[in-house]
Order: structure tokens, then C-alpha cells, then sequence
């Protein structure tokens, strides 16, 4: 990953650190969407909810192909029209500068928690098939996908993204063929969908919402819209990724249920960990970690470039407002450093995958999907920038503080402040008109 990442590429500027020159064709395009996706949630988190909840697990996966499908029906054309870098830059030019900063300190927050997520799940895999202290695993592969992407930025996370999601689709493909024989087809027989006795329509609808609008609002998302070299390859590589990623949801989900027949007693984590260790000869061993370790690196390496393209652009070029470009690559490339270290120290207290993720997604989806979605019809809705702040500092706060009790809180205020706010300013705007004419 090292090499493909830092063989023959060459950064002549911002637009190519950040945007990859916005030249991403469908090709690339589908591979970066589906490999940004397809991280440790997706892999060992979604395996331990088929292993604890049955086939119904596949909603997390399934609900963030139906978030990257309304993005594609409604939005990424004109996503990729405004030309922007960021998508904190996107509410900058819905809202103003103020909803702009608040964005950037939202996001970057959460997705330092995503990055470490990849980080944790790195050393649990390496873990179980090596034996030995888990932060040294977490240490080497931080050290591997911070390296490259500080050397190439989005050129070197997408090169890297296509190669690592063909590694993904290999591994898990024959490893469930395998578990698949060992279980026998019956395991997967007479299991309930779309709810179960242990995840009803509730937690359903939940992670719909959460992280379903993790995706149609994912800063992870829109930075792969910008990179495109049109609107038409970004809508037709967001179509074809959620097609792809649909039987992909069903077949890892089916790695948990599998394990748990072999192995009833699991933290439902580890079912992955133990078809490994315990199914298959050393040769699929490899393979599957390496297809493990590519979801990982994979999802890592985006939120990384995201979270640092952020900084750099919507914080620290705002904060420095003299400085060049050159000043600025430099910049972003030692951002990229110390985000890693930052989710490196973060991975190592981290709880358990789908839970830390949940409460990022809940923390971030809080504040900003209601303020974003509707920033595009902002002049319709008669939306104010005092609104859009509201919305995003309100909703987050309020997730932060409820996240794990009433996921859906955070949303419900951000809507009420949004419109309430703004009617407000609207009112006191008028009145005022009123009254000096």
C-alpha cells in the first residue's frame, strides 16, 4: 500500500492534495465510494450484528447504500457544480462564515473517532491471528495509511482505495464460501428480515436515520463528489457503488451468523476473528486479513484526508488568511500527521466498533443533516444563516448529550431550530423595516 500510494505520483498544488486535480473518472470514483464504505463497521461490526441480531445486521450497510442513493437522485449533481473543497465550504456559501467554522469543528471532532475505529479494529484483526500486544498492530498499520496519505493526499487515498476494495471483495467472498460449507446452507435458513426478535422496527428505523444520513450528508462523501471530473461520473459511481454494496451487506452479515453457529459463547466482534483462526488453512488466513486490513486502511485513509482537508481549508487557511499555497500543502500534510497520532491515541480506549460509531454518526448527523439538506432549497424555505448556526451547534450539543438514549433527538432539534430560528430573524428583519421606513 506503501508503494501504490507513493510510486509516480506527483502533487502540483492544493487542487491535486485535496481533490486528486478533480479528475476522478467512474472507475476510480466507484472503487474510492465503495472501499470508503466498507471499513471496520462494515466488516466486524456488521458481522457481530448478524452474529447477535441476525440477518437484520445488514441494515447498516444497506442503510448507508440508501443514503448514497438519495445523494445520487438528488444531490450530486449539484454537489459537484458548486466546485467546492469541503463540504463545511458548501454550508459556508448556504449560511455564511460562522455556520461554516461550526461545520468544521463538528465534523472534525467526529471523524477523529471514525479514524480511530479503523485504527482499533486493525489490532483486533492482527491480534487474533498473530498473538501479542494489539497497540504494536495499531501503531504499524496507523504508521502505513498516515504515510501515504500525508505524501499524496486524495491521489494516493484513491489509487490505493481501488486496489484495497478488489483485495475486500476477494477475501470476504472466499472466506464466506468457506464458513458457508462448514455451516452448511441451512444456518441461514428461517431467519426473519427486515426486523427480528432481536432488532425491531425501532432500532431499524434508527439506523436508518443515523446512518443513512451519515451518507447522504457524509463530508467522506461529498469530498469523493468534489474529486470528480463531472457531475455525470460522480451520480453514475454513487449508483453503481450502492448496487455493489448491497449483496456485500448480506454476505458479511452472513459471516456472523455462520460464526455463531461454530462458536455460540463469541463477543459477537470476534465472529470474523474466529471463522479465521479456527475454519481456514493459513493461505485464506492471509488473505483474509489482508482484505480485512484493506477495509480498514481503506475507510482510514478517507476520513483521515477528509478530516484534514477540513482543517486546513475551512480552519487553519481562514486563521492564516497571507498564507500561500505552498505554505498550505506543507500545512496539510503535517495536519495529516497529527490527526493520525491524535486517532492512534484515541483507538486505544476505544468501546466497541458499531457502538463508538453510532455515537460519531448520532453526534455529527445531529447538527449538520438538516441544516445541509436544506441549505439547498434555503431560499425557498426562507432559511437564515442565524438558523444554520442554531441548527448545527443545537443539534450536535444535543446529540452529545443523548446520543446513546434517544438517537433521533439531535435531528428533531436541529429541524425545530433551523425554522424557528430563522422565522425569528425573518420577523425581527422585517419589523425593523418597518420601522425606519
Amino acid at each position: 500500500m506503501l508503494s501504490i500510494g507513493a510510486w509516480g505520483l506527483k502533487v502540483r498544488g492544493l487542487e491535486d492534495f485535496h481533490l486528486a486535480g478533480k479528475s476522478l473518472r467512474v472507475l476510480l470514483l466507484t472503487g474510492t465510494f465503495c472501499a470508503t464504505i466498507v471499513g471496520a463497521s462494515s466488516t466486524l461490526g456488521m458481522a457481530g450484528l448478524g452474529y447477535s441480531k441476525g440477518l437484520p445486521g445488514a441494515w447498516w450497510m444497506l442503510s448507508g447504500t440508501i443514503g448514497l442513493l438519495l445523494l445520487a437522485a438528488f444531490f450530486t449533481e449539484k454537489i459537484r457544480a458548486e466546485g467546492c473543497y469541503t463540504l463545511p465550504e458548501l454550508v459556508g456559501r448556504f449560511y455564511g462564515e460562522r455556520a461554516r467554522l461550526a461545520a468544521s469543528l463538528l465534523i472534525a471532532v467526529s471523524w477523529i473517532g471514525v479514524i480511530a475505529v479503523q485504527i482499533v479494529a486493525s489490532g483486533k484483526v492482527l491480534g487474533a491471528i498473530f498473538g501479542g500486544n494489539e497497540t504494536v498492530f495499531m501503531i504499524a498499520c496507523t504508521s502505513v495509511f498516515v504515510l501515504y496519505t500525508a505524501h499524496g493526499g486524495q491521489g494516493s487515498v484513491v489509487r490505493t482505495d481501488l486496489i484495497q476494495f478488489l483485495i475486500i471483495i476477494t477475501g470476504m467472498a472466499v472466506l464466506f464460501f468457506k464458513a458457508m460449507t462448514a455451516a452448511g446452507p441451512g444456518a441461514l435458513q428461517g431467519l426473519s428480515f427486515p426486523t427480528s426478535d432481536q432488532m425491531g422496527g425501532w432500532d431499524v428505523l434508527s439506523m436508518l436515520m443515523v446512518v443513512g444520513s451519515a451518507y447522504l450528508v457524509g463530508p467522506d462523501m461529498y469530498s469523493r463528489i468534489f474529486s470528480a471530473y463531472s457531475p455525470r461520473d460522480a451520480k453514475i459511481s454513487a449508483i453503481i457503488s450502492a448496487v455493489i454494496l448491497v449483496p456485500l451487506a448480506f454476505l458479511i452479515t452472513s459471516l456472523g451468523i455462520f460464526s455463531r453457529s461454530h462458536y455460540p459463547a463469541l463477543p459477537p466482534e470476534q465472529a470474523i476473528p474466529a471463522l479465521l483462526t479456527g475454519l481456514v488453512s493459513p493461505g485464506v488466513q492471509g488473505l483474509v486479513a489482508a482484505a480485512l486490513l484493506a477495509a480498514f486502511m481503506s475507510s482510514a485513509d478517507t476520513s483521515l484526508m477528509t478530516a484534514t482537508s477540513i482543517i486546513t481549508m475551512d480552519i487553519y487557511k481562514k486563521a492564516r488568511p497571507s498564507a500561500g499555497a505552498k505554505h498550505l500543502l506543507n500545512a496539510s500534510r503535517a495536519i495529516a500527521l497529527i490527526l493520525g497520532g491524535c486517532a492512534l491515541i484515541l483507538a486505544v480506549s476505544l468501546p466497541s466498533i458499531i457502538k463508538t460509531l453510532m455515537i460519531a454518526y448520532t453526534v455529527f448527523t445531529g447538527g449538520l443533516l438538516v441544516p445541509v439538506v436544506a441549505g439547498f432549497y434555503r431560499d425557498r424555505l426562507g432559511l437564515t444563516s442565524g438558523g444554520a448556526l442554531a441548527a448545527l451547534v443545537g443539534g450536535g450539543a444535543t446529540a452529545i448529550l443523548f446520543s446513546q438514549s434517544y438517537p433521533l433527538l439531535g435531528m428533531g432539534v436541529s429541524l425545530l431550530l433551523l425554522f424557528a430560528v430563522s422565522r425569528m430573524e425573518r420577523w425581527n428583519r422585517n419589523r425593523n423595516m418597518s420601522v425606519s421606513g
